[in-house]
C-alpha cells in the first residue's frame, strides 16, 4: 500500500480512498497512459490495488514526442507496472492531418481502437483513463470518443481535478507531482494546418532545445512557416535576456520556419481553442 509522506486535506484523502476503491471494485484494468500526472496517478494506484491485473499502455505516434515517451517508462519502472507500447496510426487519417476542429476525436478513435483490442487480450480486462473533472469543462473531443468507446474515467468520475491530484501525487511521493502538462504535438497547430510527421517533428525539436536550455514550460505554437514560442508569463523577460536568445533563433529557423515569435501573454493551455470561439463569434456578426 502507498503510503502518504506529506499531509493532505481530508477531502483529499477521501478522494484517494475513493478512487482506491473504484479501480479495486474493476478488478482488472488497462490504462491509456501518457506518462502525465493524471494517468500516472491512475496507473499508480491500479498496480497498488490490482498488481499484475493492471497494465499500462501507451499509444506511440509522431505526435508524442520522444523525450515524453521516455518519461512515461521511466515513471512506469518506477511505479513498476507493465506498461506497453502501441503504434498508432492517426497520420493515415484524414480527419486527423486535415487537423479541423474535432481533430483529437479522430486521434483518440484510433487510440481506443488499439487499446480495445489490448484489452480483449489481456482477458476482458476494463479500459480506464487519467481525465480528470477539470477536463470536462474543457472543448475536448477526444473525451467523447473515449465515452464512445466505453472508457471510464475514475477521476472525473469521482470529482477530483487537476490541484488535488498533484496534491495527492506529492503526497505519495510521486517526483513527478508538478510536472508541467504536455499535449500532444498536433495541439501546436491553428485549427485547419495540415498536419505531418515532418511539421510533428520540427515542433518537437524546438521545444527540446528550449527545455534542455532551461525552459521546461513551453509550447512552440504554428501557423504557416510561423513559429510562435510560449512560456510562462513570469519566465519572458528570461528569454527575452537570454544569452541563449539569439541562438534559439537561429536553431528555430534552421528547422525550416521563417518567422520566430515571442507571445507576450505567455503560456496559456487552450488557447488555439479561444481562437476558434473568437472566429465563430465574428462569423456569428458578419451573419447577422
Amino acid at each position: 500500500m502507498l503510503k502518504l509522506q506529506e499531509q493532505l486535506a481530508k477531502s483529499q484523502i477521501k478522494q484517494l480512498d475513493l478512487l482506491r476503491d473504484f479501480i479495486k471494485d474493476l478488478k482488472k484494468v488497462c490504462i491509456a497512459y501518457s506518462g502525465g500526472v493524471d494517468s500516472s496517478l491512475i496507473a499508480a494506484i491500479a498496480n497498488e490495488q490490482l498488481n499484475s491485473n493492471a497494465i499500462a499502455v501507451t499509444g506511440v505516434s509522431p505526435s508524442l514526442a520522444n523525450h515524453l515517451l521516455e518519461e512515461a517508462r521511466l515513471q512506469a519502472q518506477w511505479i513498476g507496472i507493465e506498461h506497453q507500447e502501441c503504434e498508432t496510426n492517426e497520420l493515415k487519417d484524414p480527419n486527423y492531418t486535415e487537423n479541423p476542429i474535432n481533430r483529437c476525436f479522430a486521434c483518440k478513435q484510433e487510440l481506443h481502437h488499439h487499446l480495445k483490442q489490448i484489452s480483449h487480450n489481456f482477458l476482458g480486462s476494463k479500459v480506464i483513463d487519467g481525465v480528470n473533472s477539470d477536463d470536462l469543462k474543457d472543448y475536448r473531443p477526444g473525451i467523447q470518443a473515449a465515452n464512445l468507446a466505453g472508457v471510464r474515467s475514475p477521476l472525473a468520475e469521482l470529482g477530483i481535478d487537476k490541484s488535488d491530484i498533484r496534491a495527492i501525487s506529492k503526497a505519495l511521493g510521486f517526483p513527478w507531482w508538478d510536472k508541467p502538462a504536455q499535449p500532444c504535438l498536433a495541439s501546436r497547430f491553428t485549427y485547419g494546418e495540415k498536419i505531418s510527421s515532418k511539421r510533428l517533428e520540427q515542433v518537437a525539436k524546438a521545444e527540446k532545445w528550449l527545455i534542455e536550455n532551461g525552459f521546461p514550460e513551453v509550447r512552440v505554437r504554428v501557423q504557416g512557416f510561423v513559429a510562435r514560442i510560449e512560456v510562462p508569463n513570469n519566465r519572458i523577460n528570461d528569454l527575452l535576456i537570454s544569452s541563449k536568445r539569439k541562438k534559439a533563433l537561429e536553431y528555430i529557423l534552421s528547422l525550416g520556419f521563417s518567422t520566430v515569435s515571442l507571445d507576450i501573454e505567455g503560456l496559456v493551455s487552450g488557447k488555439l481553442n479561444r481562437e476558434h470561439k473568437l472566429k465563430n463569434k465574428i462569423n456569428s456578426t458578419l451573419t447577422q
